[in-house]
């Protein structure tokens, strides 16, 4: 009954999905009161996560020596000059590379597993309530309280399948952000060439452009395995199949909330950066505004599935009636 009502509603477009998302928060206020309740444990988690990453991010960048530069330039055979930079001395690029890996791999090491142990399970149980009871409430049930809310969104959901679809997902995110953090490492590295600083440039656009595409496909497969029997590879191929034509707004719908977290982590970091610590005022006010991007993420995904399913089976319904016309003739 729930699936059939919000199958019934109209096509959406961006600012069509993000107007549902923010009416979805206006109409129910026992959605944000679960949202907040269920948000805690995650923010306290990502609290102390933010403060050991931060001061680890500043003495990684801080730990960078000034090193001497140097230029050799050669002339090609081709008559076009050609000039390589390096650096010169004991405190090249390599040395410090070294000397940071010798010194925070252990810090980094502590903060991945943090994430994976205690931060990602939060979230995936955020996740799981913000989903179901979001859903709820854009099926056109208003008027739930909370226990309520919080009771059909946990009931009969297995943690299994979420779980397994967020590990592949997340994997899938990391290996893709690892490949647009070597590209943008290159690009700095070459910054004074120019053609190879235009080559990179662009390949930093186009894979930056494809990683948002990749992510609002596996965020809606996550979504996918909250709501229905579906889990890891099953679940984003699903995902991947039935966005097919709707990719354009989930890439600009995964921008949007990609350049909210960076805009919030730049300034944290900038001023923790020339305070030396961010401060615990400032970090919570942080934390606070990504749990609240991240309710907003889940719910608008949410919608952007339930939009995509729809234009899906519109899609299969008139080939299946176009096929049916032409076995008629």
């Amino acid at each position: 009954m729930q699936n059939n009502q919000i199958m019934m509603k109209e096509k959406l477009g961006l600012f069509g999905i993000l107007k549902e998302t923010l009416t979805i928060l206006h109409k129910n206020p026992s959605f944000i009161i679960l949202a907040f309740l269920t948000s805690l444990p995650l923010f306290c988690s990502l609290l102390a996560h933010e403060i050991f990453f931060q001061q680890t991010i500043i003495e990684t960048t801080k730990s960078q020596p000034q090193d001497s530069e140097g230029v050799l330039c050669s002339v090609a055979t081709n008559g076009l000059s050609s000039c390589v930079y390096h650096w010169i001395g004991d405190n090249g690029p390599l040395h410090t590379i070294e000397e940071i890996i010798e010194n925070l791999t252990g810090r980094y090491l502590l903060l991945g597993l943090s994430y994976l142990g205690i931060v990602h399970l939060l979230d995936l149980f955020c996740t799981i309530v913000i989903v179901n009871s979001a859903a709820v409430i854009y099926a056109g049930e208003n008027h739930i309280n909370a226990k309520e809310m919080w009771n059909r969104a946990i009931k009969g959901v297995s943690l299994k399948g979420p779980f397994i679809t967020s590990i592949y997902a997340l994997l899938m995110s990391s290996l893709s952000l690892l490949g647009l953090v070597s590209l943008v490492t290159n690009f700095y590295m070459t910054s004074r060439a120019i053609l190879f600083t235009v080559f990179f440039g662009l390949l930093c656009i186009v894979w930056l452009a494809k990683h948002m595409e990749w992510n609002a496909i596996w965020n809606m497969g996550v979504v996918l395995s909250v709501l229905e029997e579906k889990q890891g590879v099953i679940a984003l191929g699903v995902s991947a199949y039935i966005s097919r034509g709707c990719r354009r707004r989930g890439l600009f719908l995964m921008l949007i909330f990609f350049v909210w977290r960076l805009a919030l982590r730049l300034s944290c970091l900038y001023v923790g950066w020339s305070e030396g610590g961010s401060g615990i005022g400032v970090t919570a006010a942080h934390v606070s505004l990504v749990c609240f991007g991240n309710v907003l993420k889940w719910v608008a995904f949410m919608v952007y599935f339930y939009d995509c399913k729809k234009r899906f089976l519109e899609k299969k319904i008139d080939v299946e009636q176009g096929s049916a016309a032409e076995a008629l003739k």
